[in-house]
């Protein structure tokens, strides 16, 4: 009983972690969704095609049941699935990472939680896993991805939120007064600062 509540809530999770990060690319631009936004180049379009490309290879090849999607093997991993190429369209890869989501969503409800699989990738004695530990750590990534995605997209326009429903209209003036008020706080706090050991020397 416990483990079908906690298979389904985990689950659940991934679903809308799925769906939010999808949604942060919603009305942007070709080329906003696929610059780079930090100094290593992180980039939204780049996190949908990570994202779907951890899930293909945790619940496909981990489980014997290897995804239908084209992949290069885990160990020739050069970074490409970071970011997208002038020839890879948002559709081929929101698609991509729908369809993993269906091959994902078959083997985490054909298995029970504590199937065995093998992460080739992990180190030793922890590549020998079960489909709990693996959920949980898909659903970290995911969590963690569409953080970094709420963060790059509040840069570009300020949108927030998890889904378009709980969207509202940006008070431009509040929030200027809220980050106002917390830049005076640091600013208060900064002369408290005391000089470390190594400053002082």
């Amino acid at each position: 009983m416990i483990d079908e509540f906690a298979k389904d809530n985990l689950h659940g999770r991934l679903r809308r972690d799925r769906e939010a990060l999808l949604w942060k690319l919603d009305g942007l631009s070709e080329y906003d969704v696929r610059r780079p936004l930090t100094v290593t180049g992180t980039n939204l379009l780049g996190l949908v095609k990570h994202v779907a490309t951890v899930e293909a290879r945790y619940f496909g090849e981990v489980f014997d049941r290897p995804s239908p999607e084209s992949l290069s093997r885990w160990q020739d991993s050069d970074g490409s699935d970071q970011w997208a190429t002038a020839d890879e369209t948002r559709e081929q890869i929101f698609g991509f990472y729908r369809r993993t989501w269906e091959h994902s969503d078959a083997t985490i409800n054909a298995l029970p939680l504590d199937a065995p699989g093998h992460v080739p990738w992990w180190p030793e004695p922890h590549s020998h896993t079960n489909l709990f530990a693996v959920l949980v750590h898909v659903l970290g990534e995911s969590i963690r991805h569409t953080g970094h995605a709420d963060i790059l997209r509040e840069g570009l326009d300020g949108r927030t939120g998890l889904r378009a429903e709980y969207g509202q209209r940006t008070d431009e003036e509040a929030r200027a007064a809220y980050r106002a008020r917390i830049e005076q706080a640091a600013r208060s706090a900064a002369p408290r600062e005391r000089p470390t050991a190594v400053d002082a020397s």
